[in-house]
């Protein structure tokens, strides 16, 4: 059952505020209750950007018990959306099969968009009517087993590429004081995130000497903030027309690939690697006796060589991270509201634009996060 909203039940300004996101949410909030079609990017299967239809017909979801309906202001572009469309999983023993990351085939049609920040519109008649145009960001891991993410927005459930977005209250967080504007919102879910679950999970302590790979994207830029924000000595590997902006960032050193050899490097404590590939066996190398390398990403192959001496004689520790624990969310909730994170939003894409957006995304000569905004 969906709680009828009113003026009275969420107050004169949170109803402003409804109304602003525009006509179709006006009209419903009018007659009490959502609307019954929105306009949403539905991926029709596994496949290229071909595989995505813009539909102003899509049934907008109607929130039932412990449910929240959020009307999506920002969705960021994520190389998980990509390689969930694309298939790009691989699955074990098979790193060629068309899968999800849980090394399975995806269930369509699927809205995609794994990172939302908007407003809350309605809400299940048991939840609590306070939440009602409440601005939020949405954890986008629908279901944990204990602090481990498996069902994921936009790959196992519904995600952000739409008007609306329904999820469970418990996946909300307020962040009505934060001083970041909604396209910044949206940046946070999953790549700092993951960053800050990556941060944790190796441990990385103020004054550490920390190398990220992939300094100039999404995951990559976020580990850099949270990890000077923590008061660590931070290396950011990079490609040398990203230099600058990378520097400016307020890291330690840069080092550029294709010049600089990362054998150059003195030992450092921890490595935040979200690229894989070639360069991989010589970040293990490039760390100190009992260092940590954190895994995340392989934007520049999966499958990667290392001489497995160097990882167990220098009792060095290899971790592999997804996203982030409730925990996680929680303190990066926090630090929006806060403002202790300012990401970079490099460019913005109207939701009708997400194919082209995409295509965008996979240049990768671009400092920061692609945003839709629906």
């Amino acid at each position: 059952m969906v709680t009828r909203v009113t003026d009275r039940a969420i107050g004169t300004e949170a109803m402003r505020g409804v109304v602003r996101h525009g006509c179709a949410i006006v009209a419903s909030m009018n007659e009490g209750k959502p609307p019954t079609v929105m306009t949403a990017a539905v991926t029709t299967g596994h496949g290229g950007p071909e595989q995505i239809e813009i539909r102003t017909d899509w049934p907008c979801p109607q929130p039932s018990s412990g449910d929240a309906l959020v009307s999506v202001t920002a969705a960021a572009l994520n190389n998980t959306d990509i390689w969930s469309r694309e298939g790009a999983y691989g699955a074990p023993g098979r790193p060629d099969a068309i899968a999800g990351w849980k090394g399975v085939p995806l269930d369509f049609p699927r809205i995609q968009g794994i990172d939302i920040a908007g407003r809350v519109v309605a809400v299940g008649d048991d939840v609590d009517l306070a939440w009602v145009g409440t601005r939020v960001i949405v954890d986008p891991t629908a279901t944990y087993a204990g602090a481990f993410p498996t069902d994921i927005a936009g790959s196992e459930v519904d995600g952000g590429f739409a008007q609306f977005h329904l999820c469970s209250v418990d996946q909300l967080h307020d962040v009505s004081g934060s001083p970041l504007t909604d396209a910044q919102l949206a940046c946070l879910p999953t790549a700092y995130g993951t960053a800050l679950g990556m941060i944790n999970r190796a441990q990385c302590l103020p004054g550490e000497r920390v190398v990220v790979t992939g300094s100039s994207g999404g995951v990559g830029m976020a580990a850099i903030q949270l990890l000077v924000s923590r008061g660590c000595h931070v290396i950011a590997r990079t490609s040398a027309p990203h230099r600058d902006r990378v520097d400016a960032a307020g890291v330690a050193q840069v080092s550029v690939r294709d010049v600089d050899a990362l054998s150059d490097l003195d030992e450092v404590d921890a490595v935040i690697d979200v690229v894989g590939g070639d360069e991989f066996g010589s970040l293990i190398d490039a760390l100190r006796d009992g260092g940590r390398l954190v895994t995340a990403g392989a934007i520049a192959g999966p499958v990667v060589p290392f001489d497995i001496r160097q990882l167990y004689l220098r009792q060095r520790t290899l971790i592999g991270s997804t996203m982030h624990t409730p925990s996680d969310f929680s303190q990066l909730a926090s630090a929006a509201v806060v403002g202790d994170v300012e990401p970079l939003v490099a460019e913005t894409f109207a939701l009708a634009e997400l194919a082209a957006a995409q295509e965008r995304f996979l240049e990768r000569d671009f400092v920061g996060k692609l945003v839709v905004e629906p």
